[in-house]
């Protein structure tokens, strides 16, 4: 094994700068290219580093370690197969594809190559949302799951949203992180998925939505619904709940006041977890007060994607086992791909 894996990163939007600003700190990697369709400013640590404009001439001129796919979403399983197939291990941001069919042929892709995959499910690396798992999988199924994003987004955030529904509704582009949470804790089979939308603006596709809600339904008898809304209309008022309800407790994330929706920390930040035990002694009355688990210190996002990538290194060097890691990414996919169909055919989809 070599000291350090040489990388090429492909997609400089927000969070291709933020990985290749992680790869740049970490003494594991070295940066053969950085991939771009055309010059954007770069932060500091990256400004020494040129932008080559196409991903397969990269590829073929660099022979890299390891492939960073941060590009839209319409581009992410050619790109991952391309890279496994010129012997790149690769990362690739969420969602892993826009269909079932291409998530499953990266994933085979990997495996042919014997390459690993890792998936941008940024909240796998977060302390806080790992602590936020274990609690509830210490109170025990079925669950209810209450989560939403909402994001009222201006300017160069609603330029960026935009640009994201030109191949993918909100529903799928965060909505993954947030099924991936729910499979992690129920480890139970999505049987069940209803979607609905609402076209809030004309400054999107017809065949587009800004506002989505899903309800899926799994094997235990778990439920969960996930929202996401992006746009310059959308409400600031409870546009962050991360719930799970359980017949002997809740565990649930509390934000601080005054918190932004389309601030990008805001969107991993947990602030303070809340436990509740449904306990009650021999009077009727709760046996213990909630208890309150601060989570100060807490990463931030570009913390967030330093752990993300010192885990691709991790799964590298160690090899490790990514099997169950992969899965959950197809069947968060596949529950959120099932929600859009739901919202366009107004039906529920058995899955």
């Amino acid at each position: 094994m070599t000291e350090h894996l040489r990388v090429i990163v492909a997609g400089l939007g927000n969070m291709g700068r933020s990985h290749a600003l992680a790869y740049h700190t970490n003494p594991g990697f070295e940066i053969a290219a950085l991939v771009n369709r055309s010059d954007v400013p770069l932060p500091q640590g990256l400004s020494g580093y040129g932008i080559r404009r196409f991903f397969d001439e990269a590829l073929r001129d660099e022979k890299p370690d390891v492939a960073c796919i941060a590009t839209y979403s319409d581009s992410h399983a050619d790109y991952a197969v391309k890279a496994f197939e010129a012997g790149c291990h690769v990362f690739v941001e969420k969602p892993l594809a826009t269909t079932v069919t291409d998530a499953k042929r990266v994933v085979a892709a990997a495996k042919a190559n014997g390459k690993k995959l890792v998936i941008g499910y940024i909240l796998r690396h977060h302390p806080s949302w790992i602590r936020l798992i274990a609690e509830a999988r210490k109170l025990g199924g079925p669950y209810v799951f209450r989560m939403n994003l909402n994001q009222q987004s201006s300017g160069h955030t609603w330029e960026t949203h935009r640009q994201l529904m030109q191949t993918t509704s909100p529903i799928v582009d965060c909505g993954v992180h947030y099924l991936d949470v729910m499979l992690q804790i129920t480890d139970a089979r999505p049987v069940e998925v209803r979607g609905m939308g609402v076209r809030l603006t004309d400054e999107i596709a017809p065949s587009m939505y800004n506002y989505g809600h899903l309800q899926v339904l799994f094997d235990d008898g778990s439920v969960g619904w996930y929202e996401a809304g992006w746009g310059p209309m959308i409400s600031e008022t409870a546009f962050f709940v991360k719930d799970v309800i359980s017949p002997n407790g809740c565990v649930s994330i509390v934000m601080k006041e005054g918190v932004k929706s389309d601030d990008i920390d805001t969107h991993t930040k947990t602030s303070t977890i809340r436990l509740h035990s449904a306990a009650t002694g021999a009077d009727g009355k709760f046996a213990r007060p909630d208890e309150m688990l601060s989570m100060e210190g807490e990463p931030g996002h570009q913390d967030l994607c330093d752990l993300e990538q010192a885990f691709v290194l991790k799964a590298v060097r160690e090899d490790l086992d990514l099997t169950r890691h992969m899965d959950d990414a197809v069947k968060s996919l596949a529950v959120c791909l099932a929600a859009d169909e739901s919202v366009r055919s107004g039906a529920a989809v058995k899955l």
